[in-house]
């Protein structure tokens, strides 16, 4: 496979998720579904993912002990209580939290797979253990969703391009390749984006929190919670 991703076959941009019955992996490396992780590593209960800025703030405004969590074009959001940040999450009790994130690629893919039978949302942090999820839940070969890809934007998503090939090995028995693939998105432009981003809106260890190959032996699962919203689930 190639290192520099052109949307086709089972590897999408989340505008081609729509379409898609069977299982999706969504990828975010760079921050989402690895910010995600930390979270519940926290102690976070639920996380409820959303499309826009506007519907985050309305849920928090909605429910008094939730926060909102995520990021807009990579920058902190204000009303939001937690940026896009691994590191900041990372040092945040979150025990027993109920958030509410929107980040402008990660959890918009998820959303946009609207007809999928299993969705999981992975970064490297959980790369194994989501190829592990998706192999026994048997059903079939999955579609990944490359979510840092979309038309008009100069940055490919190659990390989660990466990554998702990552996933696929390991869900077909073959060599991890866990340390090349975190070197090749450590010198990605998507790490040289992130890390350019500014203080506030990104940590300088972002990128090498997000780096962690396989740091949780969790997956995250994506479901339809019980307010018609996705939400991640550990499994």
């Amino acid at each position: 496979m190639s290192n520099s991703f052109q949307p086709g076959g089972r590897y999408l941009d989340r505008f081609g998720a729509a379409s898609v019955t069977g299982p999706i992996v969504v990828i975010d490396v760079l921050r989402a579904f690895t910010t995600a992780a930390y979270a519940f590593d926290r102690g976070a209960k639920r996380i409820v993912l959303v499309d826009s800025v506007e519907e985050a703030l309305e849920l928090k405004a909605s429910h008094d002990d939730w926060w909102a969590m995520g990021e807009n074009h990579g920058k902190r959001v204000p009303g939001f209580d937690l940026t896009n940040s691994p590191v900041e999450v990372a040092g945040t009790d979150l025990t027993g939290r109920t958030l509410v994130m929107r980040t402008t690629a990660g959890t918009r893919g998820v959303v946009a797979c609207e007809r999928a039978s299993r969705v999981w949302a992975a970064g490297l942090v959980t790369a194994s253990a989501t190829a592990r999820a998706v192999q026994e839940a048997n059903l079939g070969d999955p579609h990944y969703v490359v979510t840092g890809s979309w038309p008009g934007r100069s940055l490919a998503g190659d990390d989660d391009w990466l990554t998702a090939q990552l996933i696929e090995r390991v869900r077909l028995g073959e060599p991890r390749r866990g340390e090349e693939t975190a070197s090749q998105i450590r010198h990605s432009p998507e790490a040289e984006f992130t890390l350019g981003l500014g203080a506030g809106n990104a940590h300088p260890e972002d990128v090498e929190y997000a780096l962690r190959v396989d740091h949780f032996d969790f997956a995250l699962a994506a479901e339809r919670g019980p307010e018609g919203h996705w939400e991640l689930i550990v499994s």
